[in-house]
């Protein structure tokens, strides 16, 4: 089996235990929501020359893409289909010497085969040799391929959250049964949250040579990287906040064959928590890391604490996440609390205009709007050394992007505005008067689109003991065979075991 370049010590990568490669990029571009990530991939697909290479936790051929036309040199207009598995054999049809390339989690495979028209797609894929279709099962028993990558043509390139898959669309407004998030069976699903971010340049090289790696492990055959050319597939509509910035990529990988393991992403998560003197704010869909919680708890523990502010969904999707994540998060944040002698420690969830909870999918970590990270790696042990993730990142200490803090500012306060239901100026205003982002989401009114502060369950005995057993979301492959006291969320070292003993001597005390 082929090991990803860069697993061991790469002196080629030119980075730290914690980063993978650095690799400029001439554009970068934050994408809210599923409804304009989709429209930006959609338009840069048609505008691929070589290569679409499409690499998924999930991919449905069913998914709609926005519709649309476009105007071409010839003067003429163009319809192309919205569904994705058309779409796909289209472009091929369009443009001589273009390849499709996608690679999906192996997880439920025949169930994903009879799911609706899939099966009939990948046929028509299958007797096309420039489409590829494969599984994903180059990992442990137990671990999952989570990363969420398109690169086009090795110049453009997205790494986040949102799969090219169903249940996926929203706008940021957010709307209360709005008839467009639709799945293709005809039902509607609630409002859902994600951010991926587009990147231009270099990075789309780097991101190229991870995905080829990964398509190799898979079984499949090699591919090489594109040929240089000159035009891009950046849409040209599209605008950047970010320019000529230096992207930071990290990884999580089991290890499995010849690939060693990989925790870039938990290493960073700490490195960059120690480094806050401000604030930390974060979306993320789960909260249930040992390890990051370990991180944020030494820093409440300061005199001085910086403000940590976490957008988390209600409950995670699912009954089996459930008891792994939601429990978790309940230990966690009990846990946290306690350590909070100053209350810089808030989680909350956000809220449509009708009340109804808005699903968190998002991956993404904004500190002292000096660092922007976006990825696919999740606040939960899986994300730190099972599943396989990527993460890139801008950070300002980096001379190439001295001058990317504003924009990574006007990024967060776009961020807690369509949170609020507010304007980006009334946000500003808000924190400057009430002196922190939480106060300035206190004092908002508790009706319309707004941020809740999350509720925590009331869990049984047993329900906290599997939670904090790590039993459903342990850390690394094999962890389960290990004594107890060397895993779960509690272990014998570390501040977030003294706090919680602490807390129990106090609830002992009082009773």
């Amino acid at each position: 089996m082929e090991q990803e370049p860069g697993s061991a010590a790469d002196p080629a990568a030119g980075a730290s235990a914690s980063v993978w490669r650095y690799a400029m990029a001439r554009r970068a571009h934050v994408a809210i929501d599923a409804a304009e990530y989709f429209g930006i991939i959609r338009e840069a697909m048609d505008l691929a020359r070589q290569r679409i290479f499409m690499i998924g936790w999930d991919f449905d051929s069913r998914l709609l893409l926005p519709s649309g036309r476009r105007w071409w040199e010839a003067g003429r207009r163009e319809r192309f289909p919205a569904r994705l598995g058309s779409y796909v054999v289209w472009l091929v049809r369009r443009t001589p010497g273009l390849e499709v390339l996608l690679l999906k989690w192996n997880f439920a495979f025949v169930k994903y085969l009879f799911r609706g028209t899939m099966l009939f797609d990948l046929l028509r894929w299958f007797f096309r040799p420039r489409i590829d279709f494969k599984f994903d099962s180059a990992h442990p028993v137990g671990c999952s391929h989570h990363q969420k990558i398109v690169v086009i043509d090795d110049v453009l390139a997205a790494c986040g959250g949102i799969d090219m898959t169903t249940d996926r669309w929203d706008t940021p407004e957010h709307l209360p049964q709005d008839p467009r998030r639709r799945r293709p069976t005809g039902r509607l699903y609630g409002p859902w949250h994600d951010v991926t971010m587009v990147m231009e340049g270099e990075v789309a090289v780097a991101l190229g040579d991870l995905g080829r790696a990964r398509w190799h492990a898979s079984g499949a055959r090699r591919i090489e990287p594109c040929a240089p050319q000159d035009a891009s597939p950046w849409p040209p509509d599209l605008s950047a906040e970010f320019e000529n910035v230096e992207i930071g990529i990290a990884r999580t990988r089991a290890r499995y064959g010849n690939s060693a393991q990989i925790c870039e992403i938990e290493r960073l998560f700490v490195e960059q928590i120690q480094r806050a003197r401000h604030f930390v704010y974060a979306e993320t869909q789960y909260f249930a890391s040992r390890a990051i919680a370990e991180a944020v708890c030494e820093r409440l523990l300061e005199p001085d604490p910086p403000e940590f502010l976490i957008i988390n969904p209600r409950s995670a999707e699912g009954w089996l996440e459930q008891v792994a994540m939601d429990t978790a998060r309940v230990e966690l944040v009990e846990t946290l609390r306690h350590a909070d002698h100053a209350g810089r420690f808030h989680i909350y969830n956000p809220l449509s205009s009708d009340g109804h909870p808005i699903y968190v999918h998002a991956k993404l970590m904004i500190v002292d709007d000096e660092i922007l990270r976006v990825g696919s790696a999740n606040m939960n042990n899986r994300s730190m050394g099972l599943d396989s993730e990527c993460d890139v990142f801008i950070d300002c200490a980096r001379p190439a992007n001295a001058h990317a803090a504003p924009a990574i500012r006007s990024l967060r306060l776009r961020l807690l505005a369509e949170h609020c239901g507010l304007t980006i100026e009334a946000v500003e205003a808000g924190i400057a008067r009430h002196g922190s982002m939480s106060a300035m989401i206190d004092s908002l009114s508790c009706k319309g689109k707004r941020l809740s502060r999350l509720p925590l369950k009331h869990l049984s005995e047993a329900e906290r003991a599997l939670g904090t057993s790590g039993v459903l979301d342990p850390e690394r492959p094999g962890e389960l065979f290990e004594p107890i006291e060397r895993r779960g969320l509690f272990r014998r070292q570390g501040q977030l075991m003294r706090v919680r003993l602490m807390k129990r001597l106090r609830r002992s005390i009082e009773g």
